[in-house]
């Protein structure tokens, strides 16, 4: 098996994906916009996320996003997001941490990160689909280290002006290649890449 490692992200025009689904997901340096996604809601985002984890059968997660994850998903496992929690809840969790002693609560949870591109060739001999959600910290690791297979971006109507940014200032420079892009019902639009091989050319434009 050679499976696939997916980077799932909700952004912003200006590319912030932090703390896009409450207020009080992450504050740090004092973000202020928490809960900006709620703001466009956007059916089609929700159709296209449901869609892309019907062969999830593994998370990779930063460990903010985790203990998010672990804090809320368990306990919702009935209702309107009873499917997501229930997949969630049985699948198993990786968590990218260099602390050997966090405690991981939430059942199928085990620790990455001592050797994190040999640990991912491993996710791939074991798993189908291993989904990386959130976690803006350890997507750039994995993007700088060209440790991935399919970036999924759903880019909101929305610029912010501040927080943590996918692409930050001092980002590796890379190519990548669209492989397939959606517009939603609110202005939300899919955008899905895959690395592309080479480095960044420049030139000048019509020579």
């Amino acid at each position: 098996m050679t499976g696939r490692i997916i980077i799932d992200l909700f952004t912003t025009l200006d590319g912030v994906a932090q703390a896009p689904g409450g207020p009080d997901e992450d504050v740090s340096d004092g973000f202020p916009f928490g809960g900006w996604q709620a703001g466009v809601p956007d059916d089609a985002v929700g159709k296209w996320v449901r869609e892309g984890m019907s062969t999830l059968d593994a998370l990779l997660l930063g460990r903010r996003t985790y203990d998010i994850f672990a804090s809320y998903w368990p306990h919702h496992t009935t209702g309107p997001a009873g499917p997501i929690g229930q997949l969630f809840d049985r699948v198993p969790k990786y968590v990218a941490s260099r602390d050997a002693d966090i405690d991981l609560e939430w059942q199928g949870s085990s620790r990455v990160g001592a050797d994190l591109a040999a640990e991912i060739a491993q996710l791939r001999s074991q798993h189908e689909d291993v989904h990386v959600i959130g976690s803006v910290d350890l997507v750039q690791t994995l993007l700088t280290e060209q440790l991935f297979d399919e970036l999924q971006l759903w880019v909101y109507p929305v610029v912010l002006g501040q927080g943590k940014k996918v692409f930050p200032d001092g980002a590796s420079p890379a190519n990548l290649t669209l492989i397939g892009a959606e517009v939603g019902d609110n202005g939300a639009v899919s955008l899905r890449y895959a690395p592309a091989p080479g480095p960044v050319r420049t030139g000048t434009m019509g020579e």
